[in-house]
């Protein structure tokens, strides 16, 4: 049994690499590292999600963000 109790999912595909997923994922990273919520959240780079228009793309506990960004994170594991 894991012991996070949610998953974020940030694609990795070529496009939501040129949208920024990188830096994005960067920035989950510290977020999740903070200490309110350490040990809360485990970050899981996949391939491509197929949202390629809606680049970058992220799900958090089966629901989609598209075109996500630091705050919309940041809004959805508070």
């Amino acid at each position: 049994m894991s012991p996070y109790r949610k998953f974020i999912f940030l694609c990795n595909g070529s496009d939501c690499k040129k949208a920024g997923s990188k830096k994005l994922g960067s920035g989950i990273k510290e977020l999740i590292n903070s200490e309110d919520h350490k040990g809360k959240f485990k970050l899981i780079k996949t391939k491509c999600m197929d949202f390629c228009k809606s680049a970058p793309a992220v799900i958090i506990q089966n629901e989609l963000i598209k075109k996500a960004d630091i705050d919309d994170i940041e809004a959805k594991i508070k």
